[in-house]
């Protein structure tokens, strides 16, 4: 999976299309991950203690990889990420318009 936790990312797909945000947590097993901000869904919580009310707290549900575009360092727009070995062997994750490291 190209998408790593803490990249900025541009939604392509969704209701939430042209939203960016921070890669919170990553599900590489079933392809998805969690954007700060996006998809929210209300979640209701019960209270802790005694005398504390429940409240109805919005949190970002995960959805597809496959819908979000890395947003490259250098050249600041969504892009496909490739992969570059090294001459000491070392994989990279590297945009593909620019060819800047993505690590």
């Amino acid at each position: 999976m190209k998408i790593k936790k803490n990249d900025t990312v541009l939604i392509v797909a969704g209701k939430d299309r042209g939203k960016k945000g921070k890669v919170l947590q990553v599900f590489p097993k079933t392809r998805r991950i969690v954007v700060e901000g996006v998809n929210l869904r209300k979640k209701h919580v019960r209270p802790r203690r005694s005398g504390e009310k429940g409240q109805i707290v919005e949190m970002p549900f995960s959805f597809d990889a496959s819908n979000a575009k890395v947003i490259c360092m250098k050249c600041k727009e969504a892009v496909r990420i490739g992969y570059l070995v090294a001459d000491d062997g070392k994989k990279y994750r590297v945009c593909r318009k620019c060819g800047q490291s993505q690590s």
